[in-house]
């Protein structure tokens, strides 16, 4: 696939959560001391519980010597984890961390944050470390580019809310890699781009670093998109579930890579990199409608069951990631997987791929390829006309419960009695003051 295509980036950022997420799955990683037979013996333990294994990593221990360090993501079909974890403990002494389970809630509904902190619980709730690449990666066999991916991978793994972002120091193949994406993609915005995009763009390489020869750092870009619409950048080590995903964006985190795509094939990526990150969704984070706009989807999406997560991700594939709109009587690319993909951005605006009016109720069910560019694209008339199509789909969504967002405190406020009702409805009467006032003296 040629033209820097990102078909194969999910808004999960991999296909194989489809596979999983309907299932009772736990993921965990355990520490064991260096010997012979010591990983069988934690391999007796799950087979002992009847807990199968889907996948299994190993690494260095990367804070003990002589220690290795497994991440494992686990069939936990008849709940018996607990003992796993326990024995795992008792009989290696081995230090375990869950990194997810299926919690739930005392509604029965799927648990998920309440404060912007409660991320680092499931920050890194991975399905893969990061570092493992299929065998069809072009860097599966370049042992150099698999070392740093697990040092990306590293930095995420260990990021705490709070912290500043780590830099990084990119090397020259890295900036050479950015510069020839850079430089095409930014030849095509003016006439393909969205004017949301074209207006922030400008101010991202003024105040952000971006240039030809530099790969902006991710703290300076959370610190400008803070500023804007609240948004913030947080670096992920692996592989997010859907859920876990769309959760993020309710508190305007986006969870973004850090490493960059293999320099064999600059045009070309199989899952998103930080050229996807920073070119493709970053700039639209600034705009306050396209922020509101995919803060609500995160939002709805909390406490959601299964299937509608998986609408929820669809509508996100064909918007945030796919999505064109209408401008001028024009249509223009805003979907991230479109203003970072060189060949695909030329591709969905010609005349080879079928273009229909976006609905969420009908695109929530439409299925779409992965590994090539899309056949079908949604056209939405502006975001805020997205917004509003889209609360048509979330009413339909069985929660017990309504949520809102409280920028003050950065947490989640669930609205499920008579009373909380109540104080919303007085918290909102100081904005209708000032509506109502601000209404009075334009008039």
């Amino acid at each position: 696939m040629d033209g820097g295509s990102e078909s194969t980036a999910s808004v999960d950022q991999t296909s194989y959560v489809k596979d999983v997420q309907h299932k009772p799955v736990s993921s965990l990683m355990f520490s064991v001391k260096e010997g012979v037979g010591t990983l069988a013996g934690a391999l007796k333990i799950f087979k002992k519980h009847g807990v199968s294994l889907n996948y299994i990593e190993s690494r260095v221990s990367q804070s003990k010597t002589d220690s290795y360090e497994f991440v494992v993501t686990c069939q936990n079909v008849n709940g018996q984890m607990n003992d796993v974890i326990a024995q795992l403990k008792s009989d290696l002494k081995s230090e375990v961390l869950l990194l997810t389970s299926d919690k739930k809630n005392k509604d029965g509904t799927p648990w998920f944050p309440r404060r912007i902190e409660d991320l680092d619980h499931f920050a890194n709730q991975i399905l893969s470390y990061g570092s493992e690449l299929d065998s069809d990666h072009p860097g599966f066999t370049d042992p150099v580019y698999r070392k740093r991916r697990k040092e990306f991978a590293d930095i995420a793994f260990n990021y705490k809310h709070g912290q500043p972002i780590p830099s990084v120091k990119y090397t020259d193949e890295e900036v050479k890699t950015w510069n020839t994406i850079f430089t095409n993609l930014k030849n095509l915005f003016p006439t393909h781009a969205c004017r949301e995009f074209n207006r922030v763009f400008p101010l991202l390489e003024e105040h952000c670093g971006y240039k030809v020869d530099n790969i902006p750092q991710l703290e300076d870009i959370s610190k400008f998109l803070q500023k804007t619409t609240g948004f913030r950048l947080r670096p992920v080590a692996g592989l997010l579930s859907s859920r876990d995903f769309l959760a993020g964006l309710a508190f305007r985190v986006f969870h973004s890579t850090q490493y960059i795509r293999h320099h064999s094939k600059p045009l070309y990526t199989p899952e998103p990199d930080i050229c996807h990150e920073l070119i493709g969704h970053v700039p639209l984070f600034a705009d306050p409608s396209f922020a509101q706009f995919s803060q609500e989807i995160g939002l709805v999406s909390l406490g959601a069951p299964d299937d509608w997560i998986q609408k929820l991700a669809t509508c996100y594939w064909f918007t945030v990631e796919f999505g064109l709109c209408r401008q001028n009587g024009e249509i223009k690319a805003y979907g991230a997987g479109l203003l970072s993909s060189f060949g695909e951005l030329q591709y969905c605006l010609s005349d080879k791929p079928e273009l229909r009016d976006f609905d969420p109720i009908k695109t929530a069910v439409q299925t779409y390829p992965i590994t090539q560019y899309q056949p079908i694209y949604y056209v939405a008339d502006c975001f805020e006309s997205a917004k509003n199509k889209m609360q048509a789909l979330c009413e339909k969504i069985p929660r017990p419960f309504a949520v809102r967002y409280n920028p003050y405190t950065q947490s989640v406020e669930v609205i499920d009695s008579k009373e909380k009702l109540l104080h919303l409805a007085d918290s909102m009467r100081g904005e209708f003051n000032v509506l109502r006032d601000a209404v009075s003296r334009i008039n």
